[in-house]
């Protein structure tokens, strides 16, 4: 059976702890994989909270960027972060404003989630946002204000109840 693969997407500079730790412990004991951008911020902070639990089926996933140009592809500086346990290193350099765009890893860690939550973030969520409702992925935003993701799709659920996000994961991951 495979494990169902729950992506955290979010700030790549501000973690966000109160939100992100929470989270990160209760998918560890949701029986997934976790799957972020494999950089700092929100991506750091949930990753911490989930590998900290232990024992747990899960293993943390990270989707990394290349240096601009690196013909070796070697991750950008800060990537991996401490906590990610299989890295997943692509020739997709591009993030942020340009996160649509056919080269972004955006489109890896989006296709590769079963379900998306997205926490504060900036233009970067945002895409990864857009591409989980163009992709159909099952998403939630996990927030304490709408406006913590600028321009959040009003048919995009926000919620700032964990119970909430429990709630739904727990949907999309039973049969």
């Amino acid at each position: 059976m495979r494990r169902p693969i729950v992506g955290v997407m979010g700030s790549g500079s501000a973690g966000h702890a109160d939100l992100a730790e929470p989270l990160g412990r209760f998918l560890a004991g949701a029986g997934c994989h976790l799957l972020t951008g494999g950089g700092e911020g929100v991506m750091a902070s949930v990753s911490r909270a989930f590998h900290d639990v232990s024992p747990r089926p899960g293993l943390v996933l990270g989707v990394l960027p290349c240096r601009d140009r690196d013909p070796l592809c070697r991750p950008k500086s800060g990537y991996p972060n401490l906590w990610v346990e299989v890295p997943i290193r692509t020739h997709l350099p591009l993030s942020g404003a340009d996160g649509l765009n056919a080269r972004s890893r955006n489109h890896v860690n989006v296709l590769t989630a079963d379900i998306v939550i997205a926490l504060p973030g900036g233009a970067g969520t945002r895409s990864e946002i857009d591409l989980a409702i163009r992709y159909r992925r099952p998403l939630i935003a996990y927030l304490r204000r709408s406006d913590e993701i600028p321009g959040l799709p009003p048919e995009v659920e926000w919620t700032s109840s964990l119970e909430r996000i429990r709630g739904f994961v727990e949907s999309k991951l039973t049969p």
